[in-house]
């Protein structure tokens, strides 16, 4: 390769969407020489993943050592989606001096709404940093019609879904010990992923499930695997006060998510600003039916609009009763077709040749 490589982004735990992608990105890009900056998760013994301390403002060393004319693949969030106003100006100026190559990915489906709410300055901070961008990857078509026809960007936008190939690793981990019988307490299982705040809709998806074990007075059990990375903690007690058949699994290791998924019956992702939702998928690729709100990857899906408890209620207990077998082992082998397609996308974008 002609120019050095870095990818960066969080690492888990905590075990957000974003971070479980830059995972699996690295695990496919290592055997091409690619370089792994993180700034979350815990220090790794890989000498080719450099922990960076980026509030302390670790990157001007990180970069002045290996930045000059690399390409740079980022998924941080400091950058764009919540704009920091000291680590903006600081990688746009080093940028300059170093002249290193910046390929933006955006994940982050509530930006468009967020963005609106931005005070001047960190407006300011955002067309800098865009402008400053040489090509944006983005996870779905309504970011990249956000980029170039309200923000106005003129650089490159490539529509790369962040779902990639499970890592063989991953599929054939188990369960941790002790989850087996926990989980087995229930009849049926409803496993949600998300974090404790509003957007995340745990609420929602409780009080659904607690409508269907009162109509049907089955044991149907609720299982929250909690990504830990924010956490509002009076309305954590809202979802959880009174219901000892919820179970919570805090930063639960991305190989054992799959094995959960296997042992539960519906999956629910309730998120309300979506822009793609790779667990909703990864769900579908365990043979999982699933239950989403109405934005990101739908395909395959039982949908209801965020919010709307009694049609959350109404789709579980479909999703319980008569499970689409066929159709979600369709959809499975159709999103693993895509998250090949995807994976040869960010090598192309990466300008990779055979590793």
């Amino acid at each position: 390769m002609s120019k050095k490589i870095i990818i960066f982004g969080p690492l888990p735990p905590p075990f957000g969407g974003v971070a479980i992608f830059m995972s699996a990105l690295y695990e496919y890009l290592k055997g091409y020489g690619v370089r792994m900056w993180t700034y979350g998760g815990q220090k790794k013994d890989d000498p080719e993943i450099k922990f960076i301390r980026h509030r302390r403002l670790a990157i001007i060393p990180a970069l002045l050592r290996e930045g000059f004319k690399a390409r740079i693949v980022d998924s941080s969030h400091f950058h764009l989606e919540y704009p920091n106003k000291i680590l903006v100006p600081v990688w746009v100026t080093l940028k300059l001096l170093l002249r290193f190559e910046w390929l933006k990915i955006m994940h982050d489906g509530s930006l468009p709404t967020r963005y609106r709410s931005f005070s001047p300055v960190q407006k300011l901070l955002f067309q800098a940093a865009a402008r400053s961008v040489n090509e944006f990857i983005v996870s779905n078509k309504d970011l990249q019609l956000w980029l170039q026809n309200e923000v106005g960007v003129t650089q490159k936008v490539s529509i790369i879904p962040c779902l990639l190939p499970v890592p063989p690793h991953a599929s054939n981990a188990s369960l941790p010990a002790g989850l087996e019988d926990s989980l087995s307490r229930y009849s049926k299982r409803v496993c949600s992923i998300g974090v404790f705040i509003p957007s995340y809709g745990f609420k929602h998806v409780a009080q659904a499930v607690e409508k269907i074990r009162q109509e049907t007075l089955e044991n149907v059990g609720l299982i929250l695997l909690d990504g830990a990375f924010v956490c509002d903690e009076s309305y954590r007690s809202e979802v959880l006060q009174g219901r000892d058949w919820i179970t919570v699994l805090r930063s639960v290791p991305n190989s054992a998510v799959y094995q959960i998924l296997k042992k539960s019956d519906v999956f629910v992702r309730s998120f309300g600003f979506e822009s793609y939702g790779i667990s909703r998928v990864e769900a579908i690729l365990c043979g999982l039916p699933v239950v989403a709100t109405r934005t990101g990857e739908t395909r395959g899906m039982l949908l209801y609009d965020y919010g709307d408890e009694e049609e959350l209620a109404r789709q579980i207990k479909r999703a319980l009763s008569h499970p689409p077998t066929q159709e979600i082992w369709m959809w499975a082998k159709q999103y693993q077709r895509e998250a090949e397609e995807n994976l040869q996308g960010f090598k192309k974008a990466l300008k990779l040749g055979n590793g």
